[in-house]
């Protein structure tokens, strides 16, 4: 055994980073593309989870707690082998890495979601659901025109939040041979034993991808905002607002 004094130098080569900078961005690239497909899917199953829990109908709002609290327990390492094995054992169906890891994701996170936007929803004073009864409006015109969208800008920063988790979680995706940021760095570890300066790339590439989605989120939150202070809805209004400023300067 080597004295502490006896140790052999460490050498770190950091411009293997540089070197294998397209597998890197490959890699990122399939984390990225798995993890968008399976937020639009599990964005749209956690609202039909929350409006089921939220209904007076038993049989669906049974279903959905149970849902949400079997799914919030399970952990996506154990979700995507379930999927990826398990599915196939029991259907006779192979799912393909990608599409084990949307499935994965989308089991966990609907349920997460499914929360969020419940929060929100009835965080929405039920006076305005009777208002817009009393004006006439259906139950689902009021939904989709008064509620929806209100729970929406409330649910947004969330949302944001649990996507930063789902990137995350595209990691653990590795055991089943997806090739996304941390299997690529475990192949080009293999290769070349710098695990330090391999998995330091690693989680620098995340961080950057926390702080972009944060920096898009806000974005979007902004835009939904009454009156919207963000740059797109302030491109698309320019022309409206510039029409109704001339009316006012014609007749008045």
């Amino acid at each position: 055994m080597f004295r502490a004094e006896e140790l052999p130098p460490v050498n770190f080569h950091w411009a293997l980073v540089w070197e294998n900078r397209g597998l890197l961005a490959k890699g990122l690239q399939v984390s990225i593309e798995v993890s968008l497909v399976a937020l639009i899917s599990s964005v749209f199953l956690g609202l039909l989870f929350a409006v089921a829990r939220m209904s007076s109908f038993k049989p669906a709002s049974m279903f959905a707690i149970a849902y949400v609290n079997i799914f919030r327990g399970i952990p996506a390492l154990v979700s995507v082998i379930w999927v990826y094995f398990g599915w196939a054992l029991l259907f006779g169906h192979n799912f393909t890495v990608f599409q084990a890891g949307v499935i994965a994701l989308t089991l966990l996170y609907s349920a997460f979601f499914s929360e969020i936007f419940r929060a929100a929803l009835q965080a929405i004073p039920k006076g305005q659901r009777e208002a817009g009864l009393a004006l006439g409006m259906s139950r689902i015109r009021v939904f989709t025109s008064l509620i929806l969208p209100q729970g929406t800008k409330i649910a947004t920063p969330n949302i944001g939040s649990m996507y930063i988790g789902m990137v995350k979680d595209t990691s653990t995706f590795a055991i089943i041979g997806l090739v996304e940021v941390v299997r690529v760095t475990q192949n080009l570890n293999a290769v070349s034993f710098q695990p330090f300066v391999l998995y330091s790339a690693a989680a620098v590439l995340y961080v950057c991808i926390a702080f972009a989605v944060d920096l898009i989120f806000r974005g979007i939150e902004n835009n939904l905002q009454y009156p919207p202070t963000g740059r797109i809805s302030r491109f698309l209004t320019k022309g409206r607002n510039r029409k109704v400023a001339e009316l006012i300067a014609k007749f008045s």
